[in-house]
């Protein structure tokens, strides 16, 4: 039997003292698709980057071997040597990834300046080859883009095609399709399983999506709380779990439980558009852009409406249009058209405008970036009551505070001074995420827009919070604009759906009616890439 290509042994990473990885053995042979699978803090990320020397300031010891040469006692020139060419990383968030002063063009031409020797002339068609092939479209123009001028799935292809461009041997991919919509994380895994036969390339997958897993992966490594609490091959695994910890993993899949709002022949309508259209205005290229901007139309002829107590699921691709809907609907961004909050349109003068904010707010999907560092857990939260209710006193605002928290599941403990003192920092996604659903709810509007509210968070967690948002519309009568990627979700929560392409709605429909029998072949195509 060949020897294997990463050979990982006795592996121990500690921050400051803590250890973290609790001596963990395993190995991943040439070509060969390892899924490493936990939640988050299960130690995944941390024993990826510890196989390159990347995790700051740890203290790691074991071996780790790649092609006969132990990872962790190398040196560093040798080391630097490694990375990017034989063995290349594909990081979860590519904006903090990504270098902000650099187009992604110039950044994939860097790689293969210097790991590949490739001239400039040479390099740029190849980065916009490469930027082709992870699907996004108008590669050339993209190519001269900014990080910030691309969406979070763009941004993540193109660091994809930053990775592959040297074909390595070995790929870390951590959380490599997380920003991605369905249909186009298959289209990335056949992208990485072609490189992997045409070149003998080995990845070792970090991820929390069972489904990705089932449809990619040779075999899996289960991980909790730093040690590898069981692995074996996928069907093994999946079929037959050994451990709780997987059985638990394998069980958190979306439920549905959401209460049909009662039939009328005329329904309370919360919101509504007509033929809505939303444009931004781009710079044309050459001499044309001296006398004039073009325009970019990021939604185009959209028709919907939100009853009370009813879930409107959006669901398309990254760059389909359906955040710049969100936005429309929550007055941020400006649109033509018919729109309506309520029974008024966005813009008539700002006292009304306030009334409407009231009525519907937002659950962003990072919790992180969403919830300022800066401030307290009861300056979050009660923040939108020192504008729409400025006359309550400190004391009355920190009551609403902590019944907002109570609402959500936050659990006081008894030290209700000591949650209202902490900081986003101290909690974890899934709270954080509580956070970020108390402090829309606490002024209690009407409508929630929920802008992928869970895909940033562990199967577990995303469970309990779709049951949390489950519960509060059962109990409030809330109206949800759910906006996905994942059909998962949409099964879960929608009443009604609507199907996003290229900033348009090539099909709506009830949520049962709509999956059972798809009228589009884009809809069809969402639903047999998670089948």
């Amino acid at each position: 039997m060949s020897s294997p290509l990463l050979s990982v042994s006795g592996l121990r990473v500690a921050f400051g003292g803590h250890e973290v990885v609790h001596g963990i053995d395993f190995a991943v042979e040439p070509g060969e698709k390892v899924a490493l699978v936990g939640e988050s803090g299960s130690g995944k990320t941390v024993t990826a980057l510890s196989l390159l020397r990347l995790a700051q300031d740890a203290t790691v010891v074991g071996s780790a071997v790649f092609d006969r040469q132990d990872l962790l006692a190398m040196p560093e020139r040798a080391l630097r040597a490694l990375r990017g060419q034989d063995i290349a990383m594909i990081f979860q968030e590519p904006m903090t990834a990504l270098n902000p002063l650099l187009s992604v063009g110039e950044q994939i031409v860097e790689v293969l300046q210097l790991k590949m020797g490739l001239s400039r002339q040479q390099a740029w068609p190849k980065a916009i080859e490469l930027i082709t092939q992870t699907g996004i479209t108008e590669a050339a123009r993209r190519a001269s883009a900014y990080p910030h001028q691309l969406s979070g799935g763009q941004r993540q292809r193109a660091m994809i095609a930053m990775a592959l461009a040297c074909q390595p041997r070995l790929l870390l991919a951590d959380e490599p399709t997380t920003a991605l919509d369905v249909s186009l994380r298959a289209q990335i895994l056949d992208l990485i399983a072609d490189l992997q036969r045409k070149n003998g390339m080995a990845v070792l997958l970090i991820t929390h999506d069972l489904n990705l897993v089932r449809r990619f992966a040779d075999r899996v490594l289960v991980m909790e709380n730093g040690y590898v609490v069981e692995q074996g091959t996928v069907p093994e695994v999946f079929g037959q779990p050994r451990h709780a910890y997987t059985r638990r993993l394998l069980e958190s899949r979306p439920e549905r439980d959401v209460a049909e709002p009662p039939a009328s022949d005329a329904p309370a309508l919360l919101a509504q558009a007509s033929n809505l259209r939303v444009s931004y205005a781009v710079p044309r290229p050459g001499m044309a852009g001296w006398f004039g901007q073009g325009e970019f139309v990021a939604v185009q002829g959209a028709n919907f409406a939100i009853q009370a107590g009813q879930t409107l699921g959006v669901i398309g691709e990254s760059g389909s249009g359906k955040s710049t809907l969100a936005l429309a609907l929550l007055g941020l961004l400006p649109s033509s058209g018919e729109l309506q909050v309520g029974a008024s349109p966005w813009g008539v003068n700002a006292q009304q405008n306030q009334r409407m904010r009231r009525m519907v707010q937002v659950v962003f999907q990072d919790p992180f970036s969403s919830l300022s560092p800066r401030l307290t857990v009861e300056e979050i939260v009660g923040e939108g009551l020192l504008v729409h209710e400025p006359g309550l006193s400190v004391q009355a605002r920190r009551e609403f505070v902590l019944a907002a928290l109570r609402d959500v599941g936050m659990a006081l403990d008894g030290d209700e001074a000591a949650l209202l003192r902490r900081y986003p920092h101290e909690f974890s996604g899934g709270q954080r995420q509580r956070l970020a659903i108390a402090r829309a709810l606490i002024i209690k509007p009407d409508v929630l827009v929920l802008d992928e509210p869970t895909s940033a968070l562990d199967v577990t967690i995303q469970k309990q919070v779709l049951g949390l948002l489950q519960r509060l519309q059962r109990e409030r009568g809330l109206s949800y604009l759910l906006i996905t990627h994942d059909v998962d979700v949409i099964r879960a929560m929608a009443h009604q759906v609507l199907v996003m392409k290229d900033g348009e709605v090539v099909e709506s429909g009830a949520c049962e009616q709509l999956f059972q029998a798809p009228q589009h072949d884009y809809t069809r195509q969402l639903l047999a890439s998670v089948a």
